[in-house]
């Protein structure tokens, strides 16, 4: 696991080394071992290194094939390094390391662009060809590696994280007013935007191509698409998934360095360690989180798991004073993020990393195999569905116009919200359960100069494939539309920025694209029973778990926010949105933002997820707008 960035200059011009080693600096906690440098004329690529396979110094990258003529830096993991390494070894291509980062070069001599077709794992990387002279560049199907970039008529830039665009210099720092109005619906801003004007993401699953002119071209290479129903006995299916969860398991296990897992309570972290402690000859290192006077723990649960795997088993436990981390917290992540559980994964991985180097986790699951309750809350018929002849589209129409006129008052949204439920269907009923503010809600918050902002903005993907098809099963829809956003942008950006800002590599198991295709093919009927979901993945490991693992609601890694935020009358909120620096932003309308702030301290209301993604926006835009602590 590292950082990577770099620049391609398109006037002919030499890259400064003084400036790619500025760039380095700003993500070296993503590598902390080790950095690189290769500059050639106009190019110059530069790595922070993580130390994981093949601990040597002759693995340090930028690294280059025999004829040193084409370069790479990368971070992530190539599963299916070692037998790649084997099929190009027997095609007679020469290994100098033992990395999985040197498999990138010699596919590329091989396959070209479509060399990335043969990568099982977490990718993002850079490749420079001297000979045609172009960067080729691609991210992971899953977005569990981040790649951004600044193309504009004199240069390509590109880094892990926007502070290393930022380091090289030069560059006019502004927020995207679009990018912030998605962030406020989503909690987290969608590829391909940033929350910075100018600078965007590679979205997952896409490749790009510049050449020295400046030409880019960015293609899609990978999307999960539906696949033919298997027909296998149920049991079958069971002892399948489960073979294929185990081998997904087994080539994430290797490493040269000290590895554990995150082990939250749940079924799906919990068969993580489950299958981990059948392929290690040690006992493996788990590491639980808990918070304070709740009610909703899982400790109790990790340990469970934790006691009958005879696991090195370490804890922590979280109250309110941890609110404190939340300027570090935006600092590391770069854009404005506001799933609270960033917090408890900074500091689970704080913990981890203490101990060890890699680390498994969970994640992915749910995706698969529609373990969310918000899928099976927007199935859910709501008042109207039964009106003969689409009068229910043609009402929510008649509502949403009449709110329309009626400004931005209670009785406009409630109309319209109302209007949208009717009027809509599983998609817009399950993106609403999402949102956490819907377009009622910024209609009375946004200052008129952020509506002028926000329309201000050219017309751009509003980050949410796929199209609604309605022949599309709604429960797969919901799937591929996390799988293509919440995922990537919300999940594993989560996980790597707090596991990277203390030097963690995460990895997860249940992300494996082979397996991730396997459960497309699995029917509906066994992913969820109309009551709870991931059923077959239940059945399928119901030996290896405590009934009170299997058996219990899903909670989530969510922090107790309506509380914390209430404690101290509200002190934190009142401090920072209430700030004159905060209101003078003229982004939202004062009285709305007091009113809230209010019903939360009072307890007439949580609207803990509201101030909570308010909160973090404000920071963002004192640490990176305002520049106060951007290095």
């Amino acid at each position: 696991m590292c950082g990577l960035c770099g620049v391609l200059l398109f006037d002919g011009s030499g890259v400064a080394r003084s400036r790619l080693e500025s760039m380095c600096h700003a993500i070296a906690h993503r590598g902390p071992d080790a950095q690189g440098i290769h500059i050639a004329d106009a190019v110059g690529l530069g790595q922070t290194r993580l130390s994981v396979i093949d601990l040597s110094d002759a693995a340090v990258p930028p690294l280059a094939n025999e004829d040193r003529t084409v370069w790479v830096v990368f971070n992530g993991e190539i599963y299916n390094f070692q037998a790649l390494t084997e099929a190009l070894k027997r095609r007679g291509h020469q290994f100098s390391t033992r990395s999985d980062t040197e498999v990138l070069l010699h596919l590329y001599e091989d396959y070209g662009l479509e060399m990335v077709h043969h990568l099982q794992g977490m990718f993002a990387f850079a490749l420079w060809d001297c000979k045609r002279r172009r960067l080729f560049a691609a991210r992971d199907r899953f977005g569990e590696k981040p790649f951004f970039y600044r193309h504009d008529g004199h240069s390509f830039l590109f880094g892990s994280a926007v502070r290393a665009i930022m380091a090289y210099g030069g560059i006019a720092v502004a927020p995207d007013w679009v990018a912030i109005d998605r962030y406020l619906t989503h909690q987290y801003v969608p590829s391909p935007l940033s929350a910075f004007a100018g600078i965007a993401k590679l979205p997952p699953g896409h490749q790009l191509v510049v050449d020295g002119s400046g030409a880019l071209t960015i293609t899609r290479y990978w999307t999960p698409e539906p696949q033919k129903m298997a027909r296998d006995e149920p049991e079958a299916l069971q002892g399948e998934l489960l073979r294929r969860i185990r081998e997904s398991i087994r080539l994430r296990m290797v490493a040269d360095v000290p590895l554990g897992a995150l082990l939250s309570g749940g079924i799906d972290s919990g068969t993580v360690v489950a299958l981990m402690a059948g392929l290690s000859s040690r006992p493996v290192q788990t590491f639980s989180l808990g918070f304070a006077n709740q009610k909703a723990d899982e400790l109790p649960f990790a340990r469970e798991v934790a006691g009958r795997y005879d696991t090195q088993h370490h804890e922590l436990t979280l109250d309110s004073s941890s609110m404190a981390l939340i300027p570090e917290l935006v600092r590391h992540y770069n854009e404005p993020f506001a799933d609270p559980s960033a917090l408890p994964t900074w500091c689970v991985s704080k913990l981890a990393r203490e101990h060890v180097t890699v680390a498994l986790t969970g994640d992915g699951a749910d995706e698969c195999f529609a373990g969310y309750a918000n899928y099976a809350k927007a199935m859910r018929p709501v008042w109207g569905d039964g009106w003969p002849g689409g009068v229910n589209k043609r009402v929510g129409r008649l509502l949403g116009r009449l709110a329309s006129g009626l400004g931005s008052g209670g009785v406009a949204a409630f109309l319209e919200k109302n209007g949208a439920r009717l009027g809509g269907g599983i998609p817009e009923r399950f993106l609403e359960r999402m949102a956490i503010f819907n377009p009622w809600d910024k209609r009375g918050l946004y200052s008129e100069q952020m509506i002028a902002w926000v329309s201000e903005g050219a017309e751009v993907s509003s980050g949410l494939p796929p199209p609604w098809d309605p022949a599309l099963d709604g429960w797969e829809w919901m799937m591929r539309h996390d799988q293509s956003n919440y995922l990537p942008d919300c999940l594993m950006v989560k996980s790597d920025c707090a596991s990277m800002a203390h030097g963690l590599e995460l990895r997860a198991p249940m992300l494996d694209h082979t397996l991730v295709t396997f459960a497309a093919t699995l029917p509906q009927s066994l992913k969820h029973d109309g009551i709870r979901g991931k059923k077959i993945v239940r059945d399928a490991v119901a030996g290896l778990l405590p009934d009170s693992v299997l058996n219990k609601p899903k909670t989530g890694f969510g922090i107790p926010l309506g509380s914390w935020l209430r404690e101290q009358d509200g002190k934190l909120l009142r401090e920072v949105l209430l700030s004159e620096r905060a209101l003078g932003r003229g982004i939202f309308r004062p009285e709305t933002v007091r009113r809230m702030v209010a019903e939360q301290t009072a307890g007439r209301r949580n609207r803990g997820r509201q101030l909570w993604a308010l909160l973090i926006l404000e920071h963002w835009f004192r640490i990176f707008i305002d520049a106060e602590g951007v290095g």
